[in-house]
């Protein structure tokens, strides 16, 4: 880069009167552009010589190797065709541009205007952007910064509400997420599934542990499909018990038909499932409707549970159960005798209850649809 001309007396970089416009009053442009912390220049259209510039000017955009070098040559970047037309019509023309010396960037806005209503020059100002445009770069920055936080947080926050998802029903989960709270609710008639799989302690102690519980986490994953299939709530698993309700939170008029389907689509899956393995899992269920209380349960670990006389009656049809079987309650046999086959199981004595009818439910019964020929 070649040294900047010394500035003589009237402000320009070794330009004398001669070669400035007549119109242009020199003495007191001079003074006015020593003061002046923006370039300004003034150029003629015909071949961009440069005719005037200020220290400001030069400073910003200094010649690279002949000192009287052309606009278009000390701008890289400038259309100087486009800025010629605009001009030509009494137009104003704008451009900005980024100019590099080594690693540095200066990013100059360019205005661009005739120079007192001549065609043949025009006034050049360049201001210096690149503060404005660090501020807008950083700006952008933060803002692209803020909205990956906001993507990583709704994707945090999704995840938090599938965890929860899993262990309370949607109801439950969006009455806690509105108000911080659930408050626990009486279902009169719900009807309860519990499962627990025969001589699970042997195979726990007797097989590897890895793949005791992997086996475990396909069986009940697939319960948890068959639950949702008919609308059912999974409420939770203790150890190899499962258990499930019908009816809430969401009532249901269908609820005690709805976990007879579940639990017989359950044992169907169990016995395809063994048929297809080695190693066999088998299953005690239990079936009962009655009255329970739904509520979350605990502080920092939050549970979805239900309590009441249901859960325990279904606890004793669980127990009463045989493998392989579906013991079902009375309270749930005449709710749903009309549309499934059962096997008569005759009075137990049932603890806390007294004694009960019992019923081993068999499977459901097709139906039939009536077909009326229209004659015409």
């Amino acid at each position: 880069m070649s040294e900047a001309p010394e500035i003589d007396e009237t402000g320009a970089s070794g330009i004398s009167s001669q070669d400035l416009p007549d119109a242009l009053p020199l003495e007191s442009l001079a003074d006015l552009l020593r003061t002046l912390e923006i370039g300004v220049a003034v150029v003629a259209l015909a071949d961009w010589r440069i005719v005037f510039e200020n220290g400001r000017f030069f400073q910003w955009c200094p010649p690279t190797g002949d000192a009287d070098a052309p606009l278009n040559d000390r701008l890289p970047g400038f259309k100087a065709e486009r800025a010629r037309d605009r001009i030509e019509k009494n137009r104003p023309y704008r451009q900005e541009l980024e100019t590099r010396e080594g690693a540095r960037s200066t990013w100059l806005e360019i205005s661009m205007r005739a120079f007192d209503g001549s065609a043949d020059h025009a006034v050049l100002e360049i201001r210096d952007m690149t503060a404005q445009k660090r501020a807008e770069y950083m700006l952008e920055s933060y803002s692209d910064v803020s909205e990956r936080n906001t993507r990583e947080l709704q994707k945090e926050k999704d995840r938090v509400e599938r965890l929860l998802l899993n262990v309370m029903p949607r109801s439950v989960y969006e009455e806690m997420k509105d108000y911080g709270t659930v408050t626990p609710q009486r279902y009169e008639n719900a009807t309860i599934m519990l499962l627990d799989f025969v001589d699970f302690t042997e195979m726990a102690v007797s097989r590897e542990p890895g793949e005791l519980i992997s086996e475990l986490n396909d069986i009940f994953s697939a319960f948890d499909r068959i639950v949702e299939m008919f609308g059912c709530e999974r409420i939770k698993t203790m150890g190899d018990a499962y258990m499930a309700v019908a009816g809430l939170p969401e009532p249901s008029p269908d609820h005690a038909a709805d976990m007879a389907r579940v639990a017989l689509r359950i044992r169907r899956y169990i016995d395809r499932r063994n048929a297809a393995h080695t190693r066999t899992w088998n299953c005690r269920i239990g079936i009962a409707t009655g009255p329970v209380i739904g509520s979350i349960v605990g502080i920092q670990k939050y549970v979805y549970d239900i309590f009441g006389p249901g859960v325990n009656l279904a606890a004793r049809m669980e127990g009463l159960s045989e493998p392989m079987r579906i013991t079902i309650s009375s309270e749930t046999f005449d709710s749903i005798q009309e549309d499934f086959v059962f096997e008569e199981r005759g009075d137990h004595d049932v603890k806390g209850f007294g004694s009960m009818e019992l019923f081993f439910l068999e499977g459901e019964k097709e139906r039939t649809t009536i077909r009326r020929e229209t004659r015409l």
